[in-house]
């Protein structure tokens, strides 16, 4: 299989990288779930914090042990700040050290795609959310078993919604992962 010369493959990823990030506003009570309305960058300028729209338009990466779900042990959900599509569940959640929220694997695979990040000098994964584009933060090959992977993520890509909100927020769907097996 004949693979593009190195410098195409960056010339595809600096494109990718500058293209603008259209994404989609957040569900309503009337409309669970993602919606397929796209957002100018105007509209995600006025939608998200400065921050927000600096990690998940711009690419940024916010600090760590500084942000929101570095730390956060609660049960629940973690969706795109933007589509407000469903992405990691706390139960695949870990403490990797790294201060950031860290995941073994995503809620949904095709919820995310991974592309080649080689800026700041180093070579990585990075992970961005289908629906809406928005950069995540990157995966790595050093977590934990079962899939051995570490999703490395940003806070201020995630919105978080509690196991007790997850119906009323459209994503009752992910409320048998938080079951408890009944006792023999």
């Amino acid at each position: 299989m004949t693979t593009a010369p190195r410098h195409l493959t960056l010339l595809a990823s600096l494109a990718l990288a500058l293209a603008s990030c259209h994404a989609e506003p957040p569900k309503t009570a009337s409309q669970p779930g993602p919606l397929t309305t796209k957002m100018s960058k105007e509209e995600l300028r006025k939608k998200l914090t400065p921050e927000q729209f600096n990690v998940t338009c711009e690419n940024g990466t916010e600090p760590p042990f500084r942000n929101a779900y570095w730390n956060n042990h609660e049960a629940g959900i973690y969706v795109d700040v933007i589509s407000g599509d469903p992405l990691f569940a706390s139960i695949h959640k870990f403490d990797s050290g790294t201060g950031w929220p860290s995941f073994w694997q995503p809620l949904k695979k095709d919820a995310l795609r991974a592309r080649n990040d080689v800026s700041h000098g180093m070579v990585r994964d990075e992970v961005r959310s289908t629906k809406s584009d928005a950069h995540l933060g990157h995966v790595f090959d050093d977590g934990p078993k079962p899939t051995g992977l570490r999703y490395c993520m940003n806070s201020a890509a995630l919105r978080f919604v509690p196991v007790a909100k997850l119906k009323e927020a459209g994503y009752e769907e992910f409320l048998p992962l938080f079951e408890k097996p009944a006792a023999k």
